[in-house]
């Protein structure tokens, strides 16, 4: 098969492999960008498309070829990929997002859940906590101490991705990560933890009607599995699983079963 065609000229920039009307759209986490799906880190675009599905990977606002939104909020996010969805007419859409793509997914399904056929929520969260709250006051500090001290994000993203990861992680799938997620621009990353800080749409998820997955690592610091099962649980027929061995990184530390799980589930239920 072969390579994915890169797309610059849509609502939002993105790879896409197979050409089916039967489409899945990546999002990735606030240190990622289109290629965290590509075939040299997670392979899952390509996996999609073998078996009959058209993949598209996109760049989310502000990230490699996509321009930024204006306000830079989970609203405009989420309008940026409702946008890229209408721009191509599926006949079926189901919207995979991993960690921060998971929250846009479920800011999507907030403003329209008519374009969405099956929701796939990887490492995320339906709540980050109230935008003004001592924690995400520290998680942000925290966060952005090493760019404040002018250290660049090539300097905070080894550290930060090995801290996320799995002590089991293969040490050159980390290391990918590190450097996808080092061209992040500072901008966009900064302003991308503003807009998850006061993320909430817990009182959505019982809202939501039609197959939902959500996948679980289980050393997985980030979106504890507990915390992702009792998500599960309030939406009406979602299925849980937990990879073993795996942290937050699921895609890219364990390729080979998270794509497993997820072929199984679109195959089942999309």
């Amino acid at each position: 098969m072969k390579g994915p065609a890169f797309v610059r000229d849509a609502p939002l920039a993105h790879l896409r492999w197979g050409q089916s009307n039967q489409v899945v759209v990546l999002l990735h986490g606030v240190g990622g960008g289109r290629e965290a799906w590509g075939d040299s880190i997670s392979g899952t675009g390509r996996v999609l498309a073998e078996a009959g599905y058209c993949a598209v990977a996109v760049d989310l606002p502000g990230y490699g070829d996509s321009a930024a939104v204006e306000p830079y909020d989970m609203a405009g996010l989420a309008r940026a990929v409702i946008e890229l969805i209408e721009a191509l007419q599926p006949q079926r859409c189901a919207l995979v997002g991993h960690s921060m793509g998971g929250m846009v997914a479920q800011e999507v399904m907030a403003w329209a859940p008519q374009h969405v056929q099956a929701l796939v929520l990887s490492a995320t969260t339906a709540a980050f906590g109230k935008a003004d709250g001592a924690w995400q006051a520290e998680f942000l500090a925290q966060r952005l101490a090493p760019l404040d001290a002018g250290r660049g994000m090539a300097a905070l993203a080894p550290g930060l991705l090995l801290g996320m990861a799995s002590p089991l992680a293969p040490h050159d799938a980390v290391a990918r990560a590190a450097v996808l997620m080092s061209a992040v621009p500072e901008a966009t990353y900064r302003r991308a933890l503003q807009a998850i800080s006061g993320f909430d749409r817990r009182q959505g998820l019982p809202e939501l009607r039609l197959p939902v997955l959500c996948l679980a690592g289980e050393h997985d610091r980030n979106a504890p599995p507990m915390a992702m099962k009792r998500m599960a649980a309030l939406i009406a027929g979602a299925e849980y699983v937990s990879l073993p061995g795996v942290g937050h990184l699921a895609n890219m530390e364990a390729p080979a079963p998270f794509n497993l799980a997820l072929l199984d589930f679109l195959q089942r239920r999309f």
